[in-house]
């Protein structure tokens, strides 16, 4: 970068704008625009940016903010309500794929540290996408889609193990001192997990509570958060990318994980756009089209050979072959932790910049291949799904997958109008899920016994969090109108098919709010003037005293 960098940055952005908009007309993900836009502008294409300090900074901070996230929504309870299916199918799938994968690559003519690095990432399907995809088709609460999420969550801790592995080995001078480094690792590890759990107990929730008063300051301390403990992970002789994530798992049991969670996912966005121009700019296509047959074997692997192993192991365990299949057709993907694998590889010197255009190449088709596999999964079930009806168990597996906690409104705003909304549905027997960005709030219904979350109605992400497909309703109870409109096109965004009840204080925002369709518009003072108009036409036409 030179002198001139702000207005290349702009241009690259300005790019990057244009691409994920054809991406999301294609039905890709941004990850793919990204990766496009990092060859678009890098020494292959427009040389516009190169790999330098400026650009490396903003990519190892948005990976930082990625692993994260993946810390924070850690929900171990998960795998436990789908039952051993997620270990069973997330252990099999990834030590079948490393181990053929390895094969694989051995005979294309690979040597051994690229060929482990080659089968390890070809083991790990995206979290992001996958999520994303089911969450669009509403099938994330349906069995094969908890199975997929499952599965997904032990691929997770597997690539934080081999990560950490990985730094261990890499930062040795020798075998004599091996076995005193991983013996320093192992201490090293511990005393960091015991202090992130020191952490998560003792002082997280109590700082949190105050952070949490403004939305902004909690944005960023999450961030701050994030880097501090990769940079002290760092110090300790293990990845950023470890300590990130364990940042997030030592906030995942608070009450503020989905609202942090919902308000940094833009920022992850936008700076891992900076990781994979980072990553363009490092690719050596001349090494990636002589590798074009490798790729191309290598990805065919991974389309058809890892749904594959899934449908065999779930129906081995006596799951539907079509629960199988579903779920299969997730993992039929490398992810952007195989390339941050790459990367890590790169760094330690253990692999070359011709290993890393493989393992992107391969990313890039089959993620986008495996996308619409994804979207018109049950398009190609019913054209398919015989020729694995001789995998049907004529007895399948008695399944039960817990069901969501009832919900039958979701209330925003737990102020003096809201709360009395809230305690009044309460008594007439309907479950209420309240929302407020105020934590003294939440933690007063809370200890009220009313089911409360910390959140913003303008969040769009936050959305996602909620159970929209079991609530009835969704009522507002904060008065400003920009607020609820904005609740109001995401409610729309996310397909949300029932009423939608928002409050106003004037005349003129409650017309604003019936021109935009809202179902009913709650007018407090107005109510309550009527209410006071009747209890005085009482006392006036009694007798005078």
């Amino acid at each position: 970068m030179d002198e001139h960098a702000f207005p290349i940055i702009a241009g690259v952005l300005a790019l990057a704008a244009v691409v994920g908009f054809i991406a999301t007309r294609l039905r890709q993900p941004l990850l793919i625009a990204f990766l496009g836009v990092g060859v678009l502008v890098g020494p292959v294409g427009t040389g516009w940016v190169v790999a330098d300090g400026t650009i490396e900074l903003l990519a190892r901070l948005g990976i930082s903010v990625l692993l994260f996230l993946v810390g924070l929504r850690l929900d171990l309870h998960l795998i436990r309500s789908v039952g051993p299916v997620a270990l069973a199918t997330g252990l099999g799938q990834v030590i079948f794929t490393s181990v053929v994968g390895f094969g694989i690559a051995m005979a294309l003519g690979l040597d051994l540290v690229p060929a482990i690095y080659v089968a390890v990432a070809l083991t790990f399907s995206s979290t992001i996408i996958i999520v994303k995809l089911l969450s669009d088709k509403r099938e994330l609460d349906q069995l094969h889609g908890r199975i997929a999420v499952g599965f997904l969550i032990v691929q997770d801790i597997v690539v934080v193990v081999v990560m950490i592995v990985l730094t261990a080995f890499g930062r040795q001078e020798g075998a004599d001192d091996l076995a005193s480094g991983v013996l320093v690792m192992l201490v090293q590890g511990a005393a960091l997990l015991i202090g992130i759990v020191v952490l998560s107990r003792y002082v997280m929730p109590w700082l949190l509570h105050h952070m949490a008063r403004s939305p902004e300051l909690l944005v960023l301390f999450g961030v701050a958060y994030a880097a501090s403990v990769a940079a002290l992970s760092e110090w300790m002789g293990f990845s950023s990318e470890v300590g990130a994530f364990l940042a997030g798992m030592s906030l995942a049991s608070t009450a503020y994980r989905d609202a942090l969670g919902a308000q940094l996912t833009g920022l992850r966005d936008f700076l891992l756009l900076f990781f994979f121009l980072d990553l363009g700019a490092r690719l050596e296509f001349g090494e990636a089209a002589a590798q074009v047959t490798e790729a191309l074997v290598l990805s065919a692997f991974v389309l058809i050979g890892n749904p594959i192993v899934v449908i065999l192991i779930m129906a081995s365990m006596r799951y539907p072959v079509r629960v199988g299949f579903l779920a299969g057709l997730t993992v039929a993907q490398i992810s952007e932790f195989s390339l941050i694998l790459a990367a890590l590889g790169l760094s330690l010197g253990h692999i070359t910049n011709a290993t890393v255009s493989l393992i992107t190449v391969v990313g890039v088709i089959t993620i986008g291949v495996s996308t619409y596999l994804i979207v018109f999964s049950h398009e190609i079930w019913a054209r398919i799904g015989g020729w694995f009806a001789f995998l049907e168990r004529r007895e399948p597996v008695s399944v039960q997958v817990d069901p969501p906690d009832p919900t039958d409104v979701v209330l925003y705003g737990l102020g003096r109008f809201g709360r009395h909304l809230a305690a009044d549905l309460a008594e007439d027997g309907h479950a209420v899920l309240a929302v407020d960005h105020d934590p003294r709030r939440v933690a007063l219904h809370e200890r009220l016994g009313v089911t409360a979350t910390y959140g913003s109605a303008e969040d769009v992400h936050f959305l996602e969090t909620l159970p929209l497909g079991a609530a009835r309703a969704v009522v507002s109870a904060v008065p400003e109108v920009g607020t609820n409109l904005a609740l109001l096109h995401g409610l729309r965004h996310h397909g949300y098919a029932g009423a939608v009840v928002l409050t106003a204080h004037n005349e003129h925002d409650a017309d604003q709010l019936r021109e935009a369709g809202v179902d009913v518009v709650l007018e407090p003072f107005l109510m309550a003037a009527a209410t006071a108009a009747e209890q005085l036409r009482e006392v006036l036409a009694g007798p005078p005293s």
